[in-house]
C-alpha cells in the first residue's frame, strides 16, 4: 500500500488535499478513525488503511519525507522508487538469473505513456506525473515493478536456484482481454530448484484478492483472467521444453492477499497457490504443497532443457 502505481495516496485515505495544514490533516485522521471503526459498523481494512496513512504522514518530519518521495513537495530531490532497479553490486552467492525482470513491461510502459500524451514526456516515472495517467497504464508500471520484487526474492535464495525471466509464450497461448492494452505474452518467471520447478506470475492488483471457482476476481485484475493465464502459459512452456512443472505460483503484494498462501487446487492439471509476496521465500524453499523435490542429473537435465527451449520478451 502506498508504494504502487496503484495505490491511493496517504492523503486520499484520509480524505484531504496534499496542501492541507498540519492541525487540518490531524482532524481529518480522527474523523476517518471514528467513521472507519469496526466498533462502529465501520470496515476493518479500511480502518487499518487510514491508521497506516497516519503512520506516513503523522508528524511535519513524516510527511516531508513522504511528500518528497511520492510527488507532492517542489523539491526537486531525485526519488528513485519506481525507476529500473540499479545493478546488484554485493558479493552474495546468488541463483542464477537469465532475461530482465519487467523489462518488456517497462517497455511497453513508456511507449503507451508517450502515446497517452501524444508529446515528450519528460520523467515518465515521476509520482506526480504518474498519478496523472488512466489506470492501465500504471497497471503496467505496477506489474512491472512486482515482477523486479519477485526477482530480488528469488536471487536471494542462493545458487542453488535458477531463473528465468520475462519469457515468451508461444503465440496463441493466451491472449489480453478485449480494450486490455496489448502486453507481451509472458510467463513472468520460472524457478528452477531442490524443492521443484514453478511458474510464477508477479502481479499488483490494487486490492483485495478475491476468488471464485479458483480465479482471482474484481475490478483490480482489469480484463484478464490471471490465474487461468498463468496456467495457460506453464503448460505451453511445458510442452515446449518437454518437462513437467511442480506448480503455479500467482505472487501479490501482502495488502492484496487476506492470509500469507492461499491453494487454489488443480487447474487443468497444473497444482495453484497465491502467496504474499513476505512468504513467497519460505514456499520456494520448502515446495508448493505435492510437488516433489529434485536432485542431481535431473536437476541438471531440466535446466538444460529450460535453457535451450526459453526465449526472452
Amino acid at each position: 500500500m502506498f508504494d504502487s502505481p496503484l495505490s491511493a495516496s496517504a492523503y486520499e485515505v484520509l480524505g484531504v488535499a496534499a496542501t492541507v495544514e498540519d492541525e487540518e490533516l490531524r482532524r481529518a485522521y480522527r474523523l476517518q478513525l471514528r467513521r472507519t471503526h469496526p466498533d462502529t459498523g465501520g470496515d476493518a481494512t479500511v480502518f487499518i488503511q487510514v491508521q497506516r496513512a497516519w503512520e506516513l504522514v503523522g508528524t511535519p518530519e513524516l510527511r516531508a519525507a513522504y511528500d518528497r518521495g511520492h510527488g507532492f513537495s517542489d523539491d526537486d530531490l531525485p526519488w528513485d522508487g519506481w525507476r529500473a532497479p540499479a545493478a546488484r553490486t554485493d558479493t552474495r552467492p546468488r541463483a542464477k538469473a537469465y532475461g530482465e525482470a519487467g523489462g518488456s513491461r517497462r517497455r511497453l510502459y513508456v511507449a503507451q505513456v508517450h502515446a497517452w500524451a501524444g508529446s515528450e514526456v519528460a520523467d515518465p516515472y515521476d509520482p506526480a506525473f504518474v498519478r496523472t495517467i488512466p489506470r492501465e497504464l500504471r497497471r503496467l508500471l505496477a506489474n512491472a515493478l512486482a515482477e523486479e520484487h519477485t526477482a530480488r526474492t528469488v536471487a536471494d535464495l542462493g545458487m542453488g536456484f535458477t531463473a528465468w525471466h520475462d519469457v515468451a509464450v508461444p503465440a496463441g497461448a493466451a491472449a489480453p482481454g478485449p480494450g486490455a492494452p496489448a502486453a507481451p505474452d509472458t510467463l513472468d518467471h520460472i524457478v528452477l530448484g531442490p524443492s521443484g520447478l514453478y511458474g510464477l506470475m508477479s502481479a499488483d492488483f490494487g486490492e483485495i484478492a478475491r476468488f471464485r471457482q479458483g480465479e482471482v476476481i474484481g475490478s483490480g485484475t482489469g480484463s484478464r483472467a490471471p490465474v487461468t493465464a498463468l496456467v495457460t502459459q506453464v503448460r505451453s512452456i511445458a510442452r515446449a521444453a518437454r518437462v513437467r512443472f511442480g506448480g503455479a505460483v500467482l505472487v501479490l503484494p501482502d495488502d492484496d492477499l487476506a492470509q500469507a498462501m492461499t491453494p487454489l487446487g488443480a487447474i487443468r492439471g497444473t497444482t495453484v497457490v497465491v502467496v504474499r509476496r513476505s512468504a513467497l521465500r519460505t514456499l520456494l524453499r520448502a515446495g508448493v504443497p505435492g510437488s516433489r523435490t529434485i536432485g542431481g542429473t535431473e536437476l541438471f537435465d531440466l535446466r538444460t532443457r529450460i535453457q535451450q527451449t526459453v526465449r526472452f520478451a
